[in-house]
């Protein structure tokens, strides 16, 4: 009997680099057109694009449609669609600028500096957003109006709700405490934004290790050793570089002279700091982690999924899908209320054209971002990438200076293409 090493057995189909990684090939692949898309545009504004400062605004203005795109994910999976959350969006924003301005200092007696003023006018917006959201879901639920029609009359109808309830006027100032969940206004700063950074590489490191634990326990197969530290330093290295950029993005000098007036002190010479990570972006964050522990991990997500795969086996199974549909519409809506604070936050007011041509915005996020039309298929993550990728082109265009027809024209070209690539990649991987 010979004691030289078998070969290895050729009748196993090799694993690619990727398979071995298990990465999701297409979720690279948008990854890698965002990257490409940056750094072209880094080229043709001359390296402006991929500054500190051009960087934190384009994760502040990315942050409502990201949020709402996560939402849309589950609106598109369970063959529906919403053509309202930008109007809704309106409607919510509308309603806490007045919430705040005038029903909080005439029924409560409270004014807008005071600590529960901000809190009861989120309170106040998400809520309305939800039942309204609910009400849709009712119609295309129980009553069988197909949500094309239900969304579209709530284009209409909540854009000029919102207008009514303002006179068309634009509604501020905003109580500064709501204002800091807009972005520049109110960030983490340096110091507890390496402090998040550090918190997420923990939990990188002990989700992978819990991910290993288990498929030990149930004798699934394994990834080697090193594709775990590929994944694990490439995923640290991602959440630490944006984190460094940025705290790179420095505070102006007169900015912080007022802020040390403001608490009465005098600022030292040649003292610096930087913004750090916006609040709004760590809303984001928790809302990105949330919503992907409920399509993943819940029994919601799963009838979720179920019922986009095939409405008919899910029914049929004991689902009911009428109070699903009402409830995912439900947390649609609650999304645009949170989308609607963060908007106007960042805005400092309500203005009568916020929220704007965002419902496509919305949609194309979650298209591009891998969520089929046909239901049954689409990630979180990929919304937020897909968010991003509307973002930076629109941004990006507007830098180099094209006229915003084109850039529409361009986005409506992109939203095509992507939904084009996407049909090629399922059938070709069997999922169309």
């Amino acid at each position: 009997m010979s004691d030289a090493p078998s070969a290895p057995d050729s009748s196993q189909p090799r694993r690619s680099f990727f398979q071995i990684l298990e990465l999701d090939t297409r979720l690279l692949g948008m990854i890698g057109a965002f990257v490409l898309l940056c750094l072209v545009f880094n080229f043709l504004t001359d390296g402006r694009f991929l500054t500190p400062r051009n960087i934190f605004n384009l994760t502040i203005q990315t942050v409502s449609v990201a949020i709402m795109a996560t939402g849309m994910v589950f609106v598109i999976v369970t063959r529906n669609i919403d053509l309202s959350v930008g109007a809704l969006l309106a409607t919510c924003s509308a309603i806490m600028a007045m919430t705040q301005t005038e029903i909080i200092p005439v029924f409560f007696q409270l004014g807008l500096e005071h600590p529960a003023t901000p809190w009861i006018t989120i309170v106040v917006g998400m809520l309305a957003g939800a039942l309204i959201g609910a009400f849709n879901g009712w119609l295309i639920g129980y009553l069988t109006v197909p949500a094309f029609i239900v969304t579209l009359g709530g284009f209409l109808v909540w854009r000029n709700v919102a207008w009514y309830m303002t006179d068309g006027q634009t509604i501020g100032p905003l109580d500064s405490t709501f204002l800091k969940l807009g972005g520049i206004n109110g960030t983490m700063g340096t110091t507890w934004s390496w402090i998040l950074g550090g918190l997420a590489v923990v939990a990188i490191i002990l989700m992978q290790i819990s991910s290993r634990r288990n498929k030990i326990r149930h004798n699934f197969p394994l990834k080697p050793m090193w594709a775990e530290v590929v994944i694990g330093v490439a995923g640290t290295g991602a959440i630490l570089s944006f984190i460094g950029v940025l705290n790179a993005y420095q505070i102006p000098y007169r900015r912080l002279e007022r802020m040390f007036a403001a608490r009465g002190e005098v600022m030292p010479e040649g003292f610096t700091a930087g913004y750090g990570v916006p609040i709004s972006v760590f809303v984001l964050i928790a809302v990105t982690i949330g919503m992907t522990v409920i399509a993943k991990k819940t029994r919601f997500g799963r009838y979720i999924f179920a019922t986009g795969g095939n409405p008919q086996a899910a029914e049929l199974s004991g689902i009911n899908t009428r109070m699903l549909t009402v409830k995912v519409f439900a947390l649609m809506g609650l999304l645009c209320g949170l989308s609607a604070v963060v908007a106007s936050a960042r805005l400092t007011n309500h203005s009568n054209d916020i929220g704007t041509l965002d419902e496509l915005r919305v949609i194309a996020a979650a298209v591009i971002g891998g969520t089929a039309l046909a239901g049954g298929l689409g990630t979180i993550f990929g919304a937020i990438v897909g968010a991003l990728i509307m973002q930076s082109l629109q941004s990006g265009m507007a830098m180099v200076g094209v006229d915003a027809p084109l850039q529409n024209i361009v986005v409506g070209a992109v939203l095509v293409v992507a939904v084009l690539l996407d049909i090629q990649y399922r059938k070709r991987s069997g999922d169309g």
